[in-house]
This record gives structure tokens, C-alpha cells and sequence, in this order.
């Protein structure tokens, strides 16, 4: 079972991602993992990726590619895999189907965590980091017992500039702009599955596996 996990950031996609490569059985891959395996292995793809990082710019959706493919070829992927985070464009929607079909291979689902902005605005500028041990809660889902007080280390609870309301609302607008056409190249593909993600974790995960196994 090979599947695409989308979703706007703080939709949840990536919890749902490991809670299916559990069920499955399968690799849960994030593009961010694969980038920080192949810098550490020191791997070609890896020494080019680092250049662009380190620089502060985007690594090339090609290079992107590559280093997703050369991840799903590995053995650990013969049953399938959960990809999150990737394509984030139509271009790398593009390259990931050449490459499949050069493997005679395709993708099965591309699953759709639907959450509306407001929800993730408010989700996310809820939640609280500790200073201390980086701990992280929520001011409604996941209260601390002392508020603004770290149940673990006793340090104090900041809300990180990501999850500031200003700095969520951008990185939806890039979402929206880049990856949102990403629904309906999927869907026009006929493996788009939507779940409405406003629900409760499990509800949303029962609900994934519901249209995994129809």
C-alpha cells in the first residue's frame, strides 16, 4: 500500500502518518528524515542536498525527488510506505509518477487530512514549548497541572514563534498557494481519499483506515 499523506501544516497529517505505518506495518517517510539520513551518511545526495541547505535555500524538487525515490527502493518499502510531506508541488507530484511508472509502479492513496484554517490557527497557537527539556503541551488538549509551568523539569512554557498566529497564517498561505493544487492532481487521478480532520485523533485514524480498506 503506497500512500501520500496531505494536509496544511498543523493538520495532524504526520500523527496519522506513524499511526498507519504502525497498523500497516510499513515506513513512515518524512522528507526531513530522509534529508538528515543521507547529510549524515555522507551519500552523494546528501552532500548536494547539504550545499542548499546550508545556504538557506530550498533544495531543488528534482534533487528532492531523487533522494525520495532512492528511499522507496530500499527493501524496508517492498509492502509499501506512508510519505509525508512529499510532493509538496505539482512539479514533485510529476517527478514521483515518471519515476514510479519507470518502476511500473504507482501510487495507491493520497490522503487528505482536511482541517480548516481557523481550526489550525487556534490549534496552534495553543500549544506551549518548555524552555527546559522541549516538552510540549497544549493549553486546552494538554494543560500543564501549574499553568505556564513544565509538568516534567518545573521550567517555564513559551509558545514558539512557529506557532505564533501571524507566522501560522503565512505558512498556510504558502501551503494554500503551493501545495493545495496538489488535491486536485490527485483527485483528477481518481486515489484522492478526503477525512475531515477536525475530529477527534483516533476518529480521524479509523476514519483513514475506513477508506484504506473499503
Amino acid at each position: 500500500m503506497k500512500i501520500i499523506m496531505l494536509g496544511a501544516p498543523g493538520a495532524g497529517k504526520g500523527t496519522q502518518a506513524k499511526m498507519l505505518a504502525d497498523k500497516y506495518d510499513i515506513p513512515h517517510i518524512s522528507t526531513g528524515d530522509i534529508f538528515r539520513a543521507n547529510i549524515k551518511n555522507g551519500t552523494e545526495l546528501g552532500t548536494k542536498a547539504k550545499e542548499y541547505m546550508d545556504k538557506g535555500l530550498l533544495v531543488p524538487d528534482e534533487l528532492t525527488c531523487d533522494l525520495v525515490v532512492d528511499r522507496i527502493k530500499q527493501d524496508d518499502c517492498a509492502k509499501g510506505y506512508i510519505l509525508d510531506g512529499f510532493p509538496r508541488t505539482i512539479p514533485q507530484a510529476e517527478c514521483l509518477d515518471n519515476a514510479l511508472n519507470a518502476m511500473n509502479d504507482k501510487i495507491d492513496y493520497a490522503v487528505n487530512v482536511d482541517v480548516p484554517d481557523e481550526n489550525i490557527i487556534k490549534r496552534m497557537s495553543g500549544r506551549r514549548a518548555c524552555v527546559g527539556c522541549g516538552a510540549t503541551y497544549h493549553i486546552v488538549y494538554n494543560p500543564t497541572k501549574e499553568e505556564g509551568i513544565c509538568d516534567r523539569c518545573g521550567k517555564e512554557l513559551i509558545l514558539r514563534d512557529d506557532d505564533k498566529p501571524e507566522t501560522v497564517e503565512n505558512r498556510l498561505n504558502v501551503y494554500h498557494e503551493q501545495t493545495q493544487p496538489l488535491i486536485d492532481y490527485y483527485n483528477n487521478k481518481g486515489v484522492l481519499q478526503e477525512v475531515d480532520g477536525t475530529k477527534d485523533m483516533q476518529e480521524v485514524f479509523d476514519a483513514i483506515v475506513a477508506v484504506l480498506e473499503a
